[in-house]
Order: structure tokens, then sequence, then C-alpha cells
């Protein structure tokens, strides 16, 4: 039985949350250990597919002797991913980032084992036989899922199962990128789906373990350097202000064509005669053949942003990226392959920062600058992550001198896709799965209602010998009632005074629902609260 005898406060958090972050810390040093082995079996796979040799070093593709036999290796790759989707799980098919949403929401908060397993082997031979993928969408499922494991093994709340799934998946990225701020930023918006210190505490001890770890196992930060731009400190900025405003409105349009076009490969796939095991080795064909004519399009691509973050890309490598990658990423992710969008998408948005610079003919530190722009936008509309955007920029590249433009950018671009994609890339595929999800947080309204505004009143009553089970204060909460009537599936309460522990009153179902309209009403009515009228038609100076 529940009743509301507490006494309000700012946030809900109970002792419980000392156990989580002490499980979070365990679960971010094994994230990271994740992360690494996933980067090192990437390494290897490149290696085995277009070296043929057994080695972790980090190369990549384009290096390649192999000639016209590279378009086959990624079929190769397809096929594999597709016999393990087929005969292991279909979970691993994607970008990694929906799959972990979609645990969260509808599978309370439940991965299986063999995910753990499969997702990051599956993706190391995806992206290591030329897949122009990311491994950031990987590795956070792969911690994602390690993180719904022990939570599975332990005696927990589904909210709590939730806290920590996305414990790893936070983990994992902080591993990635270096950037454990950005991480817990990015489970807030994306993945946790609220604020508050029970989850968002141990989610930042994780995230902030893994980057702890990260120095000793892959290397500090920054991941990618930029030249010194001091001139962003002159009256000069002023006018980059506003060049950043009008790129970033057109970097969200950007965004949204290059979501449709992958989903539109997808369709296209869908119309297929063929089963879905095989559409990753179709998709390869097309990796393949891309390739050929631009075969810095293949793989993971860091060393492409760290051209363009440098200033010195080449027009070549510009174009190569907007047209080859584009296509190639979108034709082969749209073929239900394993492999991420983050890597690419910041690619194809550094390109277009890059084009712009030379276009307006910068020097090599504002292409430099352009090119960060290009990718903070493409990553704040694509994704729908503005803040998350924000800091991911500053974090990969420690240029803190670019914050104004980035915040102005990055806004631009997340208002035009909200206004042009019903969702962003990521939510979409859960939409074709019949899905609905909101990705507007705010204050439930009902919590803003007091009880004492909605009851039925009545005289007052005699002190009980005892309170019963259900009942609601006065100075409580509508939400806290309509918790109470749902849990013990009642239409009405009794009110109490908490002073003089006197009957006050009735709460109904109905009373809840004109509090919900009051919420309606502030929403949708528009008043005028000051207006001039000339003393002369008798207003007052």
């Amino acid at each position: 039985m529940k009743s509301e005898t507490s006494v309000l406060r700012d946030f809900t958090v109970d002792n419980r949350v000392w156990l989580l972050s002490g499980v979070a810390i365990g679960i971010g040093v094994c994230a990271t250990g994740l992360a690494v082995i996933l980067l090192r079996l990437i390494a290897i796979s490149t290696n085995l597919f277009y070296y043929h040799r057994l080695s972790a070093e980090q190369v990549s593709p384009a290096g390649s002797g192999l000639g016209y036999w590279m378009v086959l290796i990624p079929v190769l790759g397809g096929l594999l991913v597709g016999f393990m989707a087929r005969f292991g799980s279909d979970k691993i098919r994607g970008h990694g980032i929906p799959e972990a949403i979609e645990a969260i929401l509808l599978h309370r908060a439940k991965v299986q084992p063999k995910i753990a397993l499969l997702k990051p082997l599956s993706a190391a031979i995806a992206i290591g036989s030329g897949g122009p993928f990311g491994a950031e969408g990987p590795i956070i499922m792969t911690g994602g899922a390690f993180g719904s494991l022990v939570a599975q093994w332990m005696h927990v709340t589904d909210a709590e199962r939730t806290t920590l799934l996305v414990a790893g998946a936070a983990a994992g990225m902080s591993a990635t990128f270096a950037t454990p701020v950005a991480a817990i930023l990015l489970a807030v918006e994306l993945l946790l789906f609220e604020w508050r210190p029970r989850s968002l505490v141990p989610v930042a001890i994780a995230s902030a373990t893994a980057g702890i770890l990260r120095v000793h196992w892959l290397g500090a930060g920054p991941l990618f350097h930029m030249p010194e731009m001091p001139w962003l400190a002159s009256g000069e900025s002023l006018l980059f202000a506003a060049g950043a405003l009008a790129f970033g409105a057109v970097m969200g349009l950007v965004a949204a064509l290059l979501s449709r076009m992958m989903y539109a490969f997808e369709d296209l796939f869908e119309h297929l005669h063929v089963h879905w095991m095989w559409w990753p080795a179709i998709g390869g064909i097309g990796i393949g053949i891309g390739g050929l004519f631009f075969p810095r399009g293949l793989g993971v691509g860091y060393d492409n942003i760290a051209d363009l973050l440098s200033g010195s890309a080449t027009m070549q490598l510009i174009i190569g990226i907007l047209i080859a990658k584009s296509l190639m990423w979108a034709f082969s992710l749209g073929s239900g392959t394993s492999g991420g969008v983050l890597a690419p998408l910041l690619m194809i948005g550094g390109a277009a920062g890059a084009l712009t610079a030379h276009f307006a003919g910068a020097a090599p530190d504002a292409q430099a600058l352009w090119a960060l722009l290009g990718m903070a936008a493409m990553l704040s509309g694509s994704l729908g992550v503005p803040l998350t955007a924000i800091l991911f920029s500053l974090e990969v590249t420690h240029c803190l001198s670019a914050l104004l433009p980035l915040t102005i950018a990055c806004v631009a671009s997340y208002l035009t896709t909200s206004l042009l994609m019903p969702r962003s890339i990521l939510t979409e595929k859960l939409s074709r799965r019949g899905y609905h999800l909101s990705r507007e947080y705010g204050v439930d309204p009902l919590e803003l209602v007091i009880i004492r505004d909605l009851m039925e009143c009545c005289a007052d009553g005699a002190v009980p010998p005892e309170l019963p089970a259900n009942f609601i204060y006065a100075d409580g909460t509508a939400r806290n009632a309509a918790e109470i009537m749902s849990s013990e599936g009642l239409a009405s309460l009794p009110v109490f005074d908490r002073e003089t522990r006197r009957l006050c009153g009735y709460l109904s179902v109905h009373d809840l629902l004109r509090a919900r309209a009051r919420s309606i009403e502030r929403e949708s009515e528009r008043l005028r609260l000051f207006s001039y009228v000339p003393p002369e038609l008798g207003g007052h100076n």
C-alpha cells in the first residue's frame, strides 16, 4: 500500500544512488576495456582484409595495394555480417544508438547477452572490411549491453536498470572520443529521457571513470588538433558570428537531406526480393565501387577529420567526402549492416565547412574553424543534440575560442531540423518500427498543481485514531495523487491537513483532469497582458 507522507523535495532520490554509483565505476572500467578491444578488433580486421597480416596496428584501407580486388572485400565483410545477423541476432543490425533507445523504452532496458559479443564483432568486420562507418555507435551499444547485463544480475527496478545501461553507453563514448562531459550530455539528451540525480550521478561517474582510464589505455585528448585562432577575440568575431548563423541553418538543411537519403536507400532495400541477410553484401558492392574512386572513403576515416580540422584539406578530399563518402555511407548503412553514424556525419559536416571556407578564400586557420562548425552543426541537426554537439566539438579539439560561433551554428542547425524533420536520423528508425518517441523534456504539469487548489473541500473532520492506508496531504502535488491512484487502482482519495491531521476534502480523477487542462490552456491560450490606451480614450498615464 502506498501513501504520500513525505515532505516535498526538489529531487526524488534516495540512498540507492550510492549503490548505483559504486556499480557504475565498475561498468565504466569494463566499458572502457570493451572500447579498447573493439578498436583493436577493427585494426586487426583491417589488416587481415586489406594487408593479409595479423596485426593490431592502426592502418587505413586506402593504403592497400590490392587494386580492383578491393571491390570484393566489403562484399565479403557484408556476407559475414549478414550471416551473423541471421543466425546470431538481428539486433546487431543498424547504428547502435537506436537499438540502445529501443532497449530502454520497449524492453525494460534488457539486452541479450549475445549482443555484447556479436555487436562489436560484427562492427569490427563491417568497418575493417572497408565500411565507411564510425566505431562509436557499436561501442555505445556494447557498453550499454554490458551495463544492462550487470543490472540484470542485480535486484533493481527498471529505472535503475536503465541508469546502468546508459552508464555503460556513456562510458563507451567517453573512452572512444575522450569526451567525458559530452558523453554525459548525450546520455541526457538522447538516452535517459529524464534529468534526475538518481540517473545523472551514476552516468557521470561511469563516464568520468572511462575518461580517466582512456588517458592510460588510449592516450589523452584532444583527439584532433587545430591551429591557434587569436583573431576570434578581435572585432572580426561579430561578423563571423553572423556567418555562423546562416551556415548553421544551411547545415541543418543538409542534415535533413542526408537523413532522408539514407532512409530512401533503406526503403530501396526493403523492396528487394531477397532475404535481408544478403543486403549487407549488396551494400558492400556500393562500398567497393566507391572505394575504387575514393579510397579514403573506406573505413572510419579519422585521418580525414584530422586533415579537415588542421586546415590543410585539399579540394579533392573535400569533394570526395561530400559525394563519394556520403553515397557509400548512406547506401551501405541503408542495407542494415553494423556501423555507427557519428564519425561519417562529422566528416561530411566538416567537409561542407571546409568547402565554404575554400569558396570564401579563407586562410588555413579559418578553414579549420569552418570545418569544426560544419562538424558540430551536422551533429546537432542530424541527432537533435545541440548541447552535446557544442561540448563534443570543444572536447575533441580543446578549441575553447570557438565556443561562441559553435553555439550559434549548432542552435541554428537544431532549429532548422526541428522545423523540417519530424524525427532525427536515430529516432526515425524507431518510428519505422511502429513506435513514437517524444524528445521534449519538461516538468510534469501535475507537479505544478497543489492538492488544496483542486480538492473538493468538506467540513473539518475529526482526527482519526490513525490515518488510512491510501490518502494525500493538502500540500502535496497532483502528481503524488496520480501516482497513488494509479498504483492502488483508486478513483478518489481523502485529503488531510498535514499539521492538524484532520480530513479536509476529497480528490477525484476528474479533479486531476482539471489540473491537466490548466497546462493545456497555458500552452494554447494567447493573451496580451499589457496594452497602451491613450489618455483621451480613457487610458492612464
